[in-house]
């Protein structure tokens, strides 16, 4: 079954701030209220003790109630259940006779007055109106026709596990509880809730587990929030995808490598990794590789990077600002890679399933104090050793392409149609590049990367690569599991690709790494076999999480251990043998 708020049911919910409202604005399919007859009055309280004469049914519950009826906003189905705190036949009486003077309210098709706590004698019930309904015990018998008068079945969770919420059920608890929700399902056809059970995430996905129809909390607004967003927070992969297995022929080698391919998922953490390693069955390329580390991705002047700090200390291995590109913390320009290996007449070509002129693609070319400034970032590209640059663009950045179009410079504007033709500098923007993988964008990136890589490969004195994923990032900010896992597995086939090519040509190093890590995500649920996964969010934002470093190929023994991100930078140089 599908779980929304609606599958929620708001226990004791006369102690909220706002009773009724809060709950039911949520969209809760259940709202419990205990009630006392007290003089002539059913007053809502949990004890005795706590009585009020303002805190009326009528007041708190009824008229709110109503209110909803008549401007044709109650369309969903609702359980009222009512908990009778006094004797059974006087209170029921009494709120029979309130209920007379609410005729849309006991007319209504989608609402069930239901009664728990002391109840009548189950032999009883049919003796009570028809609007009148009740909540089953799991060890009561019924017959047919007393069936047709319950609404739900309830039960306390304590007597059958003493789980406090935390880990998992134990398979004899688990049979234990599938006995008591299949009575409730073949004896009466009814939905099964249990009361005092634990009431926090971890719970509450264990009961959708056991397919509880309502699941029973307190935390009105939270549990509410959890349901709604599933959707956002859990995926399921329809069909494994295929993974590669490396050679290793080259892999750790003692020798230079003649080419570099610098693998960057904007946003990646080890939690994103591992989402979509469940999402496809237990199975990643990435996962394959031997050589691995982890980089702390801490900007100049902040605990937390943003992108442009992250891949300026890739490309120049030094420490900048946030939103500083290709500069350093006083705005003093930096020698990055594409220079340094163009002293070794090697080609370099930026790669982006976003925007060229964003922070990632512009830390390898440009030289910004602020990295929003899309057109002199642009123009700092024209002056740079970068050879192609490959992503999307917009009117503003078409604009000026066309302008700079000449003899010296082509501009494609679909992956499709670009080609070498000898040129020096080559230009991609394929609006293509900005769609969502599973919307659209399909294998562009992957096919970006072949037709650059058969250019680069004409190279005699070979080549550097950065290609970005860009958009894992967006599915973080974003909190959106399903977008942020098909981004990755868009990664990982990119990576299979890039391996095939490594381990055919034996010469390059490969570096597969994040500029940070984004949304804070935590994994709370997933199934392997099934290919499904869910979690929560802790943020919208980066977060300080150090992310892992991967590297396949010669030299690829350089990247281990905990390090700085600027570390990726002087590995590169120093598998190359260049001196800073």
């Amino acid at each position: 079954m599908q779980y929304t708020s609606q599958s929620l049911h708001a226990h004791n919910d006369y102690k909220q701030a706002f009773p009724f409202w809060e709950a039911y604005q949520q969209g809760y399919g259940s709202i419990e209220v205990d009630i006392f007859l007290h003089n002539n009055q059913l007053l809502v309280a949990h004890e005795e003790t706590e009585l009020d004469t303002a805190k009326t049914l009528e007041k708190l519950y009824l008229q709110p109630l109503l209110q909803c009826i008549r401007k044709e906003q109650h369309k969903r189905n609702l359980i009222l259940l009512i908990d009778l705190k006094t004797d059974a036949a006087p209170t029921l009486q009494a709120l029979i006779a309130l209920l007379q003077h609410y005729p849309e309210i006991i007319k209504n098709k989608n609402l069930q007055l239901t009664i728990t706590g002391n109840q009548p004698a189950p032999s009883d019930f049919l003796e009570y109106p028809s609007y009148i309904w009740f909540d089953a015990n799991p060890e009561t018998d019924y017959t047919t026709e007393v069936q047709s008068r319950l609404a739900i079945m309830s039960a306390n969770f304590k007597k059958y596990s003493k789980w406090n919420g935390k880990g998992v059920l134990t398979k004899e608890e688990l049979f234990r509880f599938d006995s008591v929700i299949a009575k409730a399902g073949i004896t009466s056809s009814k939905k099964m809730r249990f009361w005092n059970a634990p009431d926090i995430p971890n719970a509450w996905y264990q009961l959708m587990k056991l397919k509880v129809g309502f699941i029973n909390t307190d935390r009105i607004v939270e549990a509410a929030t959890f349901m709604n967003n599933l959707p956002k927070y859990s995926y399921q992969l329809p069909q494994k995808q295929q993974t590669y297995t490396p050679s290793f022929v080259s892999d750790g080698k003692q020798q230079q490598p003649k080419n570099i391919i610098l693998l960057i998922a904007d946003g990646m953490g080890l939690a994103q990794l591992h989402a979509a390693y469940t999402a496809n069955r237990g199975d990643l390329t990435i996962f394959k590789i031997k050589n691995t580390s982890l980089s702390l991705t801490a900007s100049y002047d902040s605990y937390i990077t943003d992108s442009a700090p992250g891949a300026t200390a890739f490309s120049s291995g030094k420490k900048t600002n946030n939103r500083s590109v290709g500069v350093d913390y006083n705005g003093k320009k930096l020698k990055l890679l594409p220079e340094y290996l163009a002293r070794q007449h090697k080609k370099t070509a930026i790669i982006t399933a976003g925007d060229i002129t964003d922070a990632t693609p512009a830390a390898f070319y440009a030289h910004r104090s602020e990295r929003t400034e899309s057109l002199p970032i642009l123009e700092d590209f024209f002056l740079s050793p970068v050879n192609i640059l490959a992503g999307s663009g917009n009117k503003s950045i078409d604009s000026v392409l066309a302008v700079k179009q000449s003899k010296d410079i082509q501009v494609f504007h679909s992956i499709d149609k670009f080609q070498s033709e000898g040129i020096e500098k080559l230009v991609i923007t394929d609006s293509i590049a900005t769609k969502p993988a599973a919307k659209g964008r399909g294998s562009w990136l992957t096919k970006a990367f072949h037709k650059t890589v058969n250019i680069l490969s004409q190279q005699k004195d070979g080549f550097m690569m950065m290609v970005e994923a860009a958009q894992v990032d967006y599915g973080g900010h974003a909190n959106d599991l399903p977008y942020l896992v098909t981004e990755v597995l868009d990664f990982d086939r990119l990576v299979a690709d890039v391996l095939k090519f490594a381990d055919a040509d034996k010469e390059t190093l490969v570096i597969i790494t994040a500029d940070h890590e984004t949304g804070g995500l935590t994994l709370l649920d997933g199934n392997m076999t099934k290919g499904y996964v869910s979690a929560q969010f802790s943020t919208t934002d980066h977060t300080a999480v150090p992310v892992p470093v991967f590297a396949y190929g010669p030299m690829s023994h350089l990247f281990s251990g905990v390090h700085e991100n600027t570390s990726v930078f002087y590995n590169i140089l120093r598998a190359l043998g260049i001196q800073d």
